[in-house]
């Protein structure tokens, strides 16, 4: 069973950054499973943030590029998500995933651990004006 814990979350003012963190368990090495951020804000559309191959590909993001970055730590199965000027319409729910491939459109945020693509609960970010 792979397991996907999300934490950093939280409630932030307008402007400010949090730094999402997302370990995945239950697997020795992370190193053939892509991971990736995804959000869920209310009333729009699910959708891709950033993820991330363990060779250091990255796919997605390009319309939030500029203000969010993704990196991973293999050693720790990590994958992390940076995110800067942070604005009211950011607002969300923010989980996890891991697959041998992810894409753009989001995977179930259902704390899935028997088969990729595999997710995490997911953890609020609410950023206040």
């Amino acid at each position: 069973l792979v397991q996907l814990v999300e934490s950093g979350g939280g409630s932030v003012q307008v402007g400010e950054s949090l730094r999402l963190s997302c370990t995945a368990s239950g697997v020795s090495s992370a190193n053939d499973l892509e991971m990736g951020w995804y959000r869920q804000r209310p009333g729009k559309e699910c959708e891709a943030i950033l993820t991330m191959k363990s060779d250091g590909r990255r796919y997605y993001g390009d319309r939030l590029k500029d203000r969010f970055s993704i990196s991973r730590d293999n050693a720790k199965n990590t994958v992390y998500l940076q995110m800067n000027n942070l604005k009211a319409d950011d607002t969300g729910v923010y989980y996890c995933a891991a697959a041998p491939t992810l894409h753009y459109w989001c995977p179930a945020r259902n704390g899935r651990v028997t088969e990729p693509p595999y997710s995490g609960q997911g953890t609020q970010v609410t950023v206040g004006s």
